[in-house]
């Protein structure tokens, strides 16, 4: 058999448009669910493959490629959804809602939460784990202040993703400095230059828009009646809160996510079964099928029973799905020679700048997963830095900026997927909320084209 040829550039367009098509018409007019459209995606980039040269087993290879570049992700949802059940279990998240009630306003809900998302993705470098823990508390918080929860996770997503982006000990911040070949903290040095900016207007922007609630304060006998139930369902105190303080110390110390998760989860567990007072059996069962609470309170059992293996799956087979319609996409060449296609028609460094932001959108909605969108940015992109004489730095922000933060905001990624699995939100519903993520890139490029923050090697060498 001969070898598959190369797409053309507009056999690509309509590849790659044809995908973009089938998840949007379906998703906003009909009304399908979407772990059926991707695999009519699938089965409709399977069909240009072979028609370029791609034979079943090279089709098969291309989707399992794929889904192995994804397994890093892959296992984080499964362990989200253990820790979720176990800090439910420990009473950590229970403790975490009863002090809030007492600390937190409705006037300064939105930018208190943005804050805490902040410093605690920062601390821990995972945006994921900050979502899984604060972002759970939040929404249940803003869902008892009468806070509409597209808002909130809007807030919550935000703030996650701006110290994710700013943590030296952050993995997608790493892979991108790594992947330009720049250090980290001229990387973060130079991200500061637009994700700064961005986000002083976000914190504006929702301590503004928490302004709007400020007359939506429970009742004092409402506070009491949420409390009571918490205090009902769990023994209530600061030693609940120590598995998160493992989690935080753990990933201070730079231990990776998996094992710095298991500890928390392991605490927790500890907890549950000698303060809690719950039968180990239970325990252990719920991080399975998730945490079912019993406060009776209809609102509180809504937000507590949660967690569990099983509570991702819904997120894992979608993250399968869309890691193996990315892996056919690559290998077929679709992705690149669209990319390539709009890389021969840049010749300014704003331009340029723009391309490799979009290309991280690009390369999200199509191979559903940051990393592999970072990695393929860097290597397309490399040599047109090199040739402006642009800094290594402005490559790895600008990778960052299409790829790290677009993610969340694409449901078929394996971020967006994640959000919806442990907020319980489409990224529909919250991606007009999620300001830093959208911002970011746009005022970067806005910046771009008006020369701010262009680094060139030649003046930084003289």
């Amino acid at each position: 058999m001969k070898d598959p040829r190369e797409p053309g550039l507009l056999h690509s367009v309509v590849s790659f448009g044809g995908v973009v098509t089938i998840v949007i018409a379906g998703l906003l007019w009909l009304g399908i669910s979407l772990h059926s459209l991707l695999i009519v995606a699938l089965i409709w980039i399977a069909g240009n493959a072979v028609g370029i040269g791609h034979g079943y087993a090279s089709i098969k290879t291309a989707m399992t490629s794929g889904i192995a570049k994804g397994l890093g992700a892959i296992y984080i949802f499964v362990l989200i959804g253990v820790l979720v059940a176990s800090l439910l279990e420990g009473g950590t998240i229970g403790s975490l809602i009863y002090y809030g009630i007492d600390l937190l306003h409705p006037a300064v809900f939105l930018p208190a939460g943005l804050l805490l998302c902040t410093f605690m993705s920062l601390a821990t470098g995972t945006s994921w784990g900050t979502i899984a823990t604060a972002g759970v508390v939040l929404v249940g918080l803003g869902a008892a202040l009468g806070i509409p929860l597209p808002l909130v996770a809007g807030m919550v997503i935000s703030g996650a993703s701006f110290g994710d982006k700013m943590s030296p000990v952050s993995d997608t911040t790493v892979l991108a400095a790594m992947t330009a070949e720049t250090d980290i903290y001229a990387h973060i040095r130079s991200m500061f230059y637009t994700s700064g900016p961005t986000y002083l207007i976000c914190l504006v922007a929702f301590s503004l828009l928490g302004l709007q609630f400020a007359g939506q304060a429970l009742s004092a006998e409402r506070l009491l009646e949420l409390q009571a139930g918490l205090s009902g369902q769990f023994a209530i105190g600061p030693l609940a809160l120590l598995p998160l303080l493992v989690l935080l110390a753990l990933s201070l110390r730079r231990v990776p996510a998996e094992p710095s998760m298991l500890a928390s989860v392991a605490t927790a567990v500890v907890l549950a079964v000698a303060v809690q007072e719950r039968p180990v059996v239970d325990v252990l069962n719920s991080l399975q099928g998730g945490y079912v609470a019993n406060t009776g309170h209809e609102q509180l059992d809504s937000l507590l029973s949660r967690g569990g293996i099983q509570s991702m799956m819904w997120t894992l087979s979608l993250a399968l799905i869309a890691l193996a319609l990315g892996g056919l996409l690559d290998r077929a060449g679709f992705v690149r020679v669209l990319m390539n296609g709009i890389l021969a028609r840049v010749r300014r460094a704003a331009s340029l700048m723009s391309a490799t932001i979009g290309a991280g959108l690009v390369a999200n909605m199509s191979m559903g997963e940051a990393y592999l969108s970072i990695i393929f940015g860097g290597q397309l992109f490399k040599a047109s830095y090199e040739e402006q004489k642009l800094e290594n730095h402005l490559l790895s922000r600008c990778l960052e900026e299409g790829a790290t933060l677009t993610t969340p905001l694409i449901p078929w990624t394996t971020s967006g997927a994640f959000c919806m699995g442990v907020l319980g939100l489409s990224p529909l519903l919250y991606a007009p909320w999620a300001l830093f993520n959208y911002i970011n890139p746009v005022l970067s490029i806005i910046l771009a084209y008006m020369g701010f923050g262009i680094f060139r090697q030649v003046a930084a060498n003289r």
